[in-house]
């Protein structure tokens, strides 16, 4: 995904109240995002890798720690690198931050979920 896509896609997790809002606020605005829910579907290394340099992001910046096994994977550390965060979000989709939007105007990690509005 890119953020020259023609349309919006979120990558959604339905148990999170923040992702709920974000799918409200794009169907408000009056779109039908493609929402795919990345913990079923999980990530590809080439997606999170596009989506990355959609945001200028880094691993780490999407890297969710509470309710995941992070820590437990000793991936908060300064000196962990950005290659191995990527391969245990691949691992564990639940590892990255959400929701993440794509939309034509780009792509942000909307958290707050106020920040989808700079993408409508």
């Amino acid at each position: 995904m890119t953020a020259k896509a023609e349309t919006i896609t979120i990558f959604h997790n339905p148990a999170c109240g923040t992702s709920r809002n974000v799918l409200a606020a794009i169907r408000e605005a009056g779109h039908e995002p493609k929402v795919v829910e990345y913990l079923k579907a999980g990530w590809t290394r080439p997606q999170l890798e596009g989506l990355l340099a959609d945001m200028h992001a880094t691993p780490r910046d999407i890297l969710r720690v509470r309710g995941t096994p992070a820590e437990e994977l000793e991936l908060t550390g300064p000196k962990v690198t950005d290659d191995a965060i990527l391969c245990a979000m691949v691992a564990h989709p639940i590892l990255v931050e959400r929701p993440i939007v794509a939309a034509p105007k780009g792509t942000a990690l909307c958290r707050p979920a106020e920040r989808v509005n700079t993408l409508l």
